[in-house]
């Protein structure tokens, strides 16, 4: 035997993006409130902060359009990721310049991502300058050319975990890995 309460009341997430009036104005507010949170309550502050907040609520309303959504718990496992490899990243470039003779090779890899979704590539390629000594120096469809201050040893098993960190943020399965000779 089941009682039945009447209708149920939606959530609050249901409520703001039911309505797209409703969801610009909980970014506008959200940010708004960001803006306070920094600069405080004065007045004036609000001649650079309004432009601020509009620019960011549009910025933000655009952003949410293009992207299939993010996955909380994947977001949740990439911020420590993040910040980890952010300090490692950073001494590892530090300690590059302090040594007397520089551990650099420079030199370009190229990586073929197995990410579907375009967003998550550019966010995929975009997070290849935390891992150290990187950066991302062209994306063109699944091929990344990422530069690397050492070029000698092999990025790809870095790469991997980035983009399975990625393929969880965005709650994405990665495609099957193609042959090499198929990778070009």
């Amino acid at each position: 035997m089941s009682i039945d309460s009447g209708p149920r009341s939606p959530d609050l997430a249901t409520v703001l993006t039911a309505h797209p009036g409703r969801e610009i104005a909980g970014r506008v507010l959200l940010f708004g409130v960001i803006w306070m949170l920094l600069a405080g309550a004065d007045a004036s502050s609000w001649l650079v902060g309004a432009p601020s907040v509009l620019a960011a609520t549009w910025a933000s309303q655009r952003l949410a359009q293009r992207t299939r959504g993010l996955s909380l718990p994947g977001l949740l496992r990439f911020l420590p990721y993040f910040i980890y490899e952010s300090v490692r990243g950073g001494l590892d470039v530090a300690l590059r310049v302090l040594r007397p003779r520089m551990r650099i090779s420079p030199g370009v890899q190229t990586y073929r991502s197995r990410l579907d979704d375009r967003a998550a590539r550019v966010f995929f390629a975009g997070s290849i300058s935390l891992l150290p000594g990187t950066l991302s120096a062209d994306l063109r469809g699944r091929t990344i050319h990422v530069h690397a201050l050492d070029a000698r040893g092999d990025l790809a098993p870095d790469l991997e975990r980035l983009e399975l960190r990625v393929a969880d943020l965005f709650a994405q399965p990665l495609a099957p890995a193609q042959p090499p000779e198929a990778a070009t």
